[in-house]
């Protein structure tokens, strides 16, 4: 469990945020450095595997977090045919079209919900049409699945991932985000895990975080986000080893896990 870097990343499932760093935007933050702002997911994209491709050249371990779940309640992979988290990501990667300004998120969550009857379990039209199948509020609205996982029922203050629109809304940085991590997997076979689906005994592990766990006040002149993924990145890398380990040992192999929020370890079997 010993990294010698670490990566932390605010993701945004939304269109590209212009060239003028702000809120609500991809942030990331290698420690030991200053945060960069990515504009949009391709930028972002390449940000990383510039990244990691650095890191492993080296030689060093890389600690990589996301702010986004890496899975959702249990049975949804299973109810679309799928085995496993890591197959979702693959479904996902293979249907999401993302372009700087615009991409299809709204719309697969409406042909998901369709799936199941057309009134869940994705709730949030952002759009100004309508979609069929995804409803705008929670009205009629039916999920037949749980509405949090395991972790977010430990984690006061987070948001389920199947609401796609509105205030704290993570359901369209999950859906942008997983196809992200199922293709650098794919373009560096074997050098990454998942936690905490895979043993991490590869040169890069993916790491579920929430940076408002924990976060002290915002100095002044900082964006948010900003400060989120150069306080985590920071955190991380001044941590013990042992601490460290002690955090990522969760068994949660469906939903996924947030790390930090304390969990019975080897418990949470799905």
């Amino acid at each position: 469990m010993r990294f010698d870097s670490f990566v932390m990343v605010d993701w945004s499932g939304g269109n590209d945020r212009g060239p003028t760093p702000r809120r609500d935007a991809i942030w990331a933050c290698r420690a030991g450095a200053a945060p960069v702002y990515l504009r949009n997911r391709q930028l972002a994209e390449a940000w990383l595997c510039d990244r990691i491709e650095g890191e492993l050249a080296a030689g060093r371990r890389l600690a990589l977090g996301f702010d986004f779940p890496f899975g959702y309640p249990a049975g949804f992979a299973g109810a679309l045919g799928l085995e496993g988290p890591l197959a979702l990501w693959d479904w996902f990667e293979a249907r999401i079209e993302d372009a700087p300004r615009a991409n299809n998120r709204f719309d697969i969550a409406g042909a998901i919900n369709r799936r199941f009857g057309g009134a869940g379990p994705f709730w949030g039209n952002g759009l100004q049409r309508d979609i069929d199948g995804l409803p705008r509020t929670k009205a009629g609205y039916r999920n037949p699945f749980a509405d949090r996982r395991a972790v977010e029922r430990q984690a006061r203050g987070s948001f389920t991932c199947w609401q796609m629109s509105g205030a704290g809304a993570v359901g369209s940085q999950v859906m942008m985000g997983l196809p992200v991590l199922a293709r650098l997997r794919r373009r560096f076979p074997g050098q990454l895990a998942a936690w905490p689906f895979e043993p991490l005994d590869r040169p890069v592990a993916l790491l579920e975080i929430w940076p408002s766990l924990n976060l002290p006040p915002v100095p002044e002149g900082w964006i948010r986000d900003e400060w989120q993924v150069q306080h985590v990145a920071e955190t991380l890398a001044g941590m013990a080893p042992d601490t460290l380990a002690a955090q990522l040992d969760v068994h949660a192999p469906e939903e996924g896990w947030i790390l930090g929020v304390p969990a019975p370890a080897r418990e949470l079997a799905a």
